[in-house]
């Protein structure tokens, strides 16, 4: 009895220590996401108000281009773009998403079937996992609005599985 009693023990401890180690992988993706969020939006806001002028997305002055992306990447890793809104669409105007053939994905749109899709429409983040390019990610999406409230694109984040 007392061999059985240590053995399933040994197993709880066993289990304990792999749950430990497993969750909190799963809270720091989460944890990057946000924090990759905020820096974007944080770079993009000290250029300026966003507003669209045709398809491009400007912050002030500054037209949408890949330093920003790119410094969000290089400080937390992952993946990041910005969308500029075109009629119904969502289309990538600066980004580190490379499609499957390894180009950027610089003039491509987001996915009308993506979860988040729906809730940038409605004005609203999605935070949760997308499938990009064939590639899975903890991301997060919030739509970038101009003065008048207007949803004008999107931002992107996201932490490869």
């Amino acid at each position: 009895m007392d061999r059985k009693n240590f053995t399933l023990k040994l197993v709880a401890i066993g289990c304990f220590i792999a749950a430990a180690t497993l969750v909190p992988g799963m809270g720091n993706a989460q944890d990057k996401v946000k924090a990759a969020m905020a820096d974007l939006k944080a770079m993009s806001e000290t250029l300026g108000p966003p507003k669209l002028q045709g398809s491009d997305l400007y912050f002030g002055s500054d037209k949408a281009d890949n330093s920003i992306v790119d410094s969000v990447v290089k400080k937390d890793g992952g993946v990041a773009t910005l969308f500029a809104k075109n009629g119904d669409q969502y289309v990538r105007v600066a980004t580190t998403v490379k499609k499957e053939d390894g180009t950027s994905a610089v003039g491509t749109s987001l996915d009308a079937k993506s979860p988040a899709y729906a809730k940038l429409n409605a004005g609203e983040p999605y935070y949760g996992d997308a499938t990009v390019f064939g590639k899975a990610y903890v991301a997060g999406y919030e739509p970038i609005k101009d003065a008048s409230g207007a949803v004008v694109g999107a931002d992107f984040v996201g932490q490869q599985k």
